[in-house]
């Protein structure tokens, strides 16, 4: 039975995987054909994320919840989890600078734009409207305008009210862990259409992106998936101090993983991402957490990506990186990658920040712009990665009562499958 079982949930990825390639085939042997599959993908996405906000709500106010009796548990929790985060985020810039420092493949490139940004695209992070935007005033509104972060923070005050109100709350949790089973149950519906949505959405990208911008700056891809690979290494090593086997931790979330690369959405991962874990046994009150905080302020892979990016523009326009530079860029992505989570287009409003702290010009983030799909995989997979470790550190070094399973993922596994 556990080897039927096994071989069941290989197949799914596998499947996934044969839809990127043949969708890779198909939109650079028939680029016409692929580019008229455009609709299959944006489906499968608008899908997925048609149930991350009543995912996010139900999970992170039952996490809380379970918490809210041991408000120290829950915030050691939360210290820990942004502790690790800002390691990471560290851990990446300084990656990137070592990186950028060794090879420079910013040197000698003709500034040639390869593509377009954003019109009024923002310049730095208004910190002042970043705090106001977490305090949702119409918390409808916020959940139908899909705004991760305030939803996020309803949804923990909401599970820390529920605490307090003792067995008057026991009707609403019951409610919450009907929404949260049944979400998980239509996450498997769609994840069994993922292969063809992937091959959908590999054929569409490799048909209309063309690879004239990817040669041209191959240098500058290279360089980044080089660095993810040192991170994925460096993940792998805080598995093995923890505890656990990095092989058989990929080959649990090869589906998460896989979507990640294609659809280039984090979003899109997380309803997949949170159901596997609580398989794995990691209790709801940790995934629910850590995981959506995470998805918000632990990027691991799109901060390695700034900070190359930044040097290599800089490096393009002929800008010498002294320590001064060095530092402000450092700085500047450690404060700004975090406050650009609520932000649209929070990445590019961070490397305007970047840009404009040292002097550069906005514009030149066309420069690297015709590539960004490209980049986006691997840092988007590298994201989902990372915050599988965030999620299994945190309950390695919560305490035991971070340790001690609760009765919601049996439930949610039950009705899903």
């Amino acid at each position: 039975m556990e080897d039927t079982r096994s071989r069941l949930s290989l197949a799914l990825p596998l499947q996934m995987f044969a839809g990127l390639v043949i969708g890779l085939a198909l939109g650079l042997l028939w680029p016409s054909l692929a580019a008229k599959l455009q609709p299959v993908g944006t489906a499968f996405i608008e899908a997925i994320k048609m149930i991350v906000i009543p995912l996010i709500v139900a999970s992170v106010t039952l996490g809380t919840y379970k918490m809210g009796a041991d408000l120290r548990q829950l915030g050691r929790v939360a210290v820990i989890a942004f502790g690790w985060f800002y390691v990471a985020t560290l851990c990446a810039i300084v990656i990137a600078l070592v990186l950028d420092g060794l090879v420079h493949p910013g040197l000698g490139v003709g500034l040639v734009p390869t593509g377009k940004i954003p019109p009024n695209l923002a310049v730095s992070v208004d910190w002042v409207k970043f705090f106001l935007d977490l305090i949702p005033s119409n918390i409808i509104a916020v959940m139908a305008a899909q705004k991760i972060l305030p939803t996020l923070v309803f949804s923990v005050l909401f599970g820390a009210a529920l605490a307090g109100i003792g067995p008057l709350a026991a009707p609403v949790v019951g409610v919450l862990e009907g929404i949260m089973a049944a979400m998980f149950r239509l996450t498997r519906w769609i994840i069994a259409l993922s292969p063809l949505a992937i091959l959908a959405i590999m054929a569409f990208l490799f048909a209309t992106q063309g690879l004239g911008a990817v040669l041209a700056l191959g240098k500058l891809i290279g360089l980044m998936y080089v660095g993810l690979a040192i991170e994925i290494v460096i993940f792998c090593v805080i598995l093995r101090a923890i505890g656990e086997r990095p092989v058989a931790v990929f080959r649990r979330i090869l589906e998460p993983l896989l979507l990640a690369f294609t659809t280039r959405s984090s979003e899109v991962t997380l309803p997949v991402h949170m159901k596997i874990l609580q398989e794995m046994g990691i209790p709801n009150k940790i995934v629910a957490v850590v995981l959506p905080l995470g998805y918000t302020f632990n990027q691991d892979g799109s901060i390695l990506y700034q900070t190359l990016a930044v040097t290599f523009m800089a490096e393009a326009y002929n800008v010498a990186l002294g320590w001064p530079e060095t530092l402000t860029i450092l700085i500047t992505i450690l404060i700004a990658g975090k406050g650009s989570a609520n932000i649209p287009s929070g990445s590019l409003v961070v490397l305007a920040a970047v840009l404009t702290a040292i002097g550069l010009p906005v514009e030149a983030i066309a420069l690297v712009a015709g590539i960004d799909a490209f980049m986006d995989m691997g840092r988007t997979a590298v994201n989902v990665l990372g915050n599988t470790v965030a999620t299994k550190l945190v309950t390695r070094l919560g305490g035991p009562a971070a340790r001690e399973a609760d009765e919601i993922p049996a439930v949610a596994a039950g009705h899903a499958a």
